[in-house]
């Protein structure tokens, strides 16, 4: 968890809450013990102990009574409900991956770009049986990890991208499999195909293709996640050739939409 040290005092206990509640909502509802809190964040057990009790006590999360697990709170979803996205992106893209769900039988889906992370906002599930359930809505990851979050580094400038790989260099090998050397190797081999792809990055036994929607400022992405069987050579062109076909579709309304409401394309 990275604090700017020339910070005052006041500036840097904000970003430790916010980066402390990043850490935490990392793993959904599933919830962190203190250890992995103390993994992730890079403080001292103590100093985390003491920032979680006293989160807690705020309602800003929530430690389960029997796993002893910490989740956020109910007072985070209070002041979400209070919160309106400047540009509902979920909901216009509802029916495009209900569309890619039903056509691949396969799980899509939308992640969109937060800072220097990649948020899941929608989901969709297709008929296949066996479901490749990675990620909840509201899951936050570092780009790069994930193909959503890959796609959108490998829509971005080489520069930019590079500078958000080595800002997660810490990162990338305590949530997957990955180091800043692979995710640059991925988001290489990404623009030469067009599509971005990992196989058990996160998930032994999960695949994933990704393609960013096209914007002057690439913000969100689509992917299709199924077992690694399903995403031979073959099936993932096939499947990539889809999400770019829908991805240059959402481009072109979003583009319309923005445009009608006179708010600069994203």
């Amino acid at each position: 968890m990275s604090r700017d040290p020339a910070a005052p005092n006041g500036t840097q206990s904000i970003e430790r809450v916010v980066g402390m509640l990043r850490v935490v909502a990392s793993r959904g509802r599933h919830g962190m013990r203190l250890g992995d809190v103390t993994a992730a964040t890079g403080l001292p057990s103590s100093t985390c102990f003491r920032m979680l009790q006293r989160l807690e006590r705020e309602g800003m999360v929530e430690r389960h009574p029997v796993t002893r697990k910490y989740a956020l709170g109910p007072l985070l979803y209070e002041l979400g409900l209070l919160a309106r996205p400047r540009f509902l992106l979920a909901d216009r893209c509802e029916d495009t991956l209900a569309a890619l769900a039903e056509h691949t039988q396969d799980t899509v889906y939308l992640s969109e770009r937060r800072g220097l992370e990649a948020v899941c906002s929608a989901r969709a599930l297709g008929d296949y049986p066996v479901k490749a359930l990675t990620l909840d809505v509201g899951i936050r990851r570092p780009l790069g990890v994930g193909a959503g979050g890959l796609a959108i580094l490998c829509a971005l400038p080489a520069a930019e991208a590079d500078e958000i790989i080595d800002a997660h260099a810490d990162r990338y090998p305590k949530l997957s499999t990955l180091d800043a050397d692979r995710v640059r190797a991925a988001v290489a081999q990404g623009r030469a195909r067009g599509f971005a792809f990992l196989d058990a990055a996160v998930h032994p036994g999960i695949a994933a293709v990704g393609v960013a929607i096209p914007a002057l400022v690439p913000m969100a992405a689509i992917s299709v996640a199924a077992i690694s069987s399903r995403l031979d050579q073959g099936r993932r062109r096939q499947v990539a050739a889809e999400l770019q076909r829908h991805a240059l579709l959402l481009g072109r309304l979003l583009d319309g939409a923005m445009a009608a409401a006179g708010a600069p394309r994203v």
